[in-house]
């Protein structure tokens, strides 16, 4: 397996990805972008996008916030996120930046595109897939965040859509899904939801656990939506 990081550009702010593909398989083939929580990209997302190429594709874990920032505690990873959840614009100009830059790696077939997101990087790949970028061809949200973002009127949304949940996610409440679920099919996408019961926010981060905060690490919950998004990826990348 080969990885490298990877520079690239949104207006004036450079950022730092991270890919990492099979160098002896010959030809292009779909890459997957990795959106990281809100404490920026560290090596929860670059294992999983080595896991990703493990699998045959490209794993591009993206940088949101800039090359060299990250966060570390609960309030510098608030500092970090709050500006992308006031300014959703911004945050679509910044993941379409990372998709693009996906698209350009020389291993990558650019019309076979897709991206998968943790916690508030599950809310990053749903906007991404609301703007409808050419050749994004799936989202996986990881019990992430609903919240629309407000931005006018929603163009029908050709990427598909899988949600995995947990159900006693103090982030993503039952009123939260049905809300999502009314948005996508007003906005005639092809959705999916998978909802774990007795599992919080974060459940497939190990280091997670903190339950008066609502965040829980599930093992079962773990495996079983990785499969599903094996499932969703050989579908949409097929």
């Amino acid at each position: 397996m080969k990885t490298d990081y990877v520079d690239y550009a949104d207006g004036s702010v450079t950022c730092e990805g991270y890919a990492a593909y099979d160098d002896a398989k010959k030809g292009r083939r779909p890459g997957v972008l990795v959106s990281h929580a809100w404490g920026g990209q560290n090596h929860f997302e670059r294992d999983k996008a080595d896991k990703l190429a493990s699998l045959g594709y490209v794993g591009f874990a993206l940088d949101l916030y800039g090359k060299g920032k990250r966060g570390g505690t609960m309030e510098q990873n608030a500092k970090l996120m709050q500006p992308f959840l006031d300014d959703r614009a911004m945050l679509r100009g910044r993941m379409t930046a990372a998709l693009d830059a996906l698209k350009k790696h020389p291993a990558v077939d650019a019309e076979r595109t897709a991206a998968i997101g943790f916690c508030f990087g599950g809310l990053c790949v749903l906007d991404l897939a609301r703007s409808v970028p050419a050749g994004l061809k799936g989202v996986v949200s990881f019990h992430g965040l609903f919240h629309p973002p407000k931005l006018g009127a929603q163009a029908p949304i050709k990427a598909k859509v899988l949600m995995l949940h947990g159900y006693d996610d103090p982030m993503a409440t039952p009123e939260h899904v049905m809300a999502i679920a009314r948005e996508l099919t007003d906005a005639q996408a092809d959705w999916q939801l998978h909802a774990y019961g007795r599992t919080s926010h974060a459940f497939t981060n190990p280091e997670a656990n903190s339950p008066e905060h609502g965040l829980l690490y599930n093992a079962a919950a773990d495996r079983r939506s990785w499969a599903a998004m094996k499932n969703f990826l050989g579908e949409v990348l097929a």
